[in-house]
């Protein structure tokens, strides 16, 4: 029996490479809004990150989010990425 290959990804934040299921994937549409996209399937570039905060507080102090995503990210957006960590733990 053939085994399944079970996707990868990096935390932008911690730079571990975790399951899929075990990141929260930040992204920028189109439309330049940021959002937590729970599919993993919204268009837009995205970046990874771990789902816990304490990961979540070292990314808004070193603003790693608004590197990779090429936008800045006002205080509000985290507080939202912040509510979906804790509904989906």
């Amino acid at each position: 029996m053939k085994v399944k290959k079970i996707p990868l990804r990096t935390c932008v934040v911690t730079k571990e490479k975790l399951e899929k299921r075990e990141l929260l994937r930040i992204v920028r549409t189109p439309e330049m809004e940021i959002k937590a996209d729970l599919t993993g399937k919204l268009n837009g570039r995205g970046a990874y990150i771990k789902k816990d905060l304490e990961v979540l507080e070292k990314a808004r102090k070193s603003k790693i989010l608004n590197k990779c995503l090429e936008i800045e990210i006002p205080d509000s957006v985290y507080e939202e990425i912040k509510e979906v960590i804790i509904n989906n733990k």
